[in-house]
């Protein structure tokens, strides 16, 4: 039989005060956002009873593809675990907005899988400081390899970067699971090598983050390469590093790789590549005048596309 000592240091009273607080905020949150959208807004039909302000918990349900029950028991502050996929389909099924869905994580006391298009570490000195910097190619990344903001050059000089889904850009992910970001690697399997140590070097403090596990399992799954890299279990540190590109635009292109570190841990950093050689200046000058092009039409594109909508009426 478990004593209330045994009770007590099992689940501390400020742990589980807070842990109860915790799912009451999130259920009337749930609850709130729930009653504030039409069903139209989902592709549902009103109907002629309908007396819930909002959508009801059952199509709440539907839409996350969770049951009924479940769903309810959240609603009621139960004490129930919630996994990271099913906050991803509420946050999808409720339309939360970027700060919504965050206060949800942080609510369920978990960290959100998906990579972010905005982030509180991205501001606009730091977006104008990797434009300064071109035509050397440079990005913002987490410790995770997320790429959460990146000039022009650079996001020409191993793939399309702006075609690629805002949740899959990831270097992991794109060295080991991208056609065209792949052949851009002239050394592609000893950068995938080092990468794979990289990064469990990286996760070692990460370990029963769910952001982490899910980015590890997407690799091991869909990645043969991955997993034959991660089982050698083989850890490095980061370092400086000449690295070789074959672009499809301007063609083979040297730089040397630098980290400069934002925090004092191995966290968010902007990577930068120096060219090591003037032709491989010349040829990253070329290239920023490239993306600078193909920015111009994409706006042009845009501006066209718009002028039907300001002439009507």
């Amino acid at each position: 039989m478990t004593t209330m000592a045994q009770e007590t240091a099992a689940h501390p009273p400020e742990a589980s005060g807070d842990a109860d607080v915790r799912r009451h905020e999130l259920a009337a949150f749930l609850r709130s956002r729930r009653e504030r959208i039409a069903p139209e807004q989902v592709g549902l039909p009103r109907g002629r009873r309908r007396r819930t302000p909002g959508l009801r918990r059952e199509e709440v349900a539907q839409l996350s593809a969770v049951g009924v029950t479940w769903y309810t028991w959240l609603e009621q502050a139960r004490d129930i675990q919630v996994s990271v996929q099913v906050l991803d389909a509420l946050a999808r099924a409720l339309l939360l907005d970027p700060s919504e869905r965050a206060h949800l994580f942080r609510l369920a006391g978990a960290a959100d899988p998906t990579p972010a298009t905005t982030c509180p570490s991205v501001t606009p000195a730091m977006r104008a400081l990797l434009e300064q910097v071109e035509p050397f190619p440079a990005c913002l990344q987490n410790s995770r390899y997320d790429i959460l903001a990146h000039n022009r050059t650079y996001g020409l000089l191993l793939c399309d970067l702006d075609a690629v889904p805002p949740e899959d850009r990831n270097c992991m992910v794109l060295s080991y699971t991208h056609a065209e970001w792949q052949s851009s690697i002239v050394h592609l399997e000893e950068t995938q090598r080092l990468m794979a140590a990289r990064f469990r070097a990286a996760m070692a403090g990460h370990l029963a983050e769910p952001a982490w596990t899910m980015l590890l399992k997407r690799l091991r799954t869909e990645s043969p390469a991955f997993r034959a890299a991660w089982d050698r279990h083989e850890v490095v540190a980061h370092r400086t590093k000449r690295k070789e590109f074959l672009n499809r635009h301007v063609g083979r292109i040297t730089v040397d790789h630098a980290d400069f570190w934002l925090t004092p841990g191995t966290g968010p950093r902007i990577v930068t590549y120096v060219p090591a050689d003037q032709d491989s200046r010349e040829r990253l000058e070329r290239l920023q005048a490239i993306a600078l092009s193909r920015e111009t039409d994409r706006q042009g594109r845009g501006e066209l596309r718009a002028r039907p909508q300001l002439t009507r009426g």
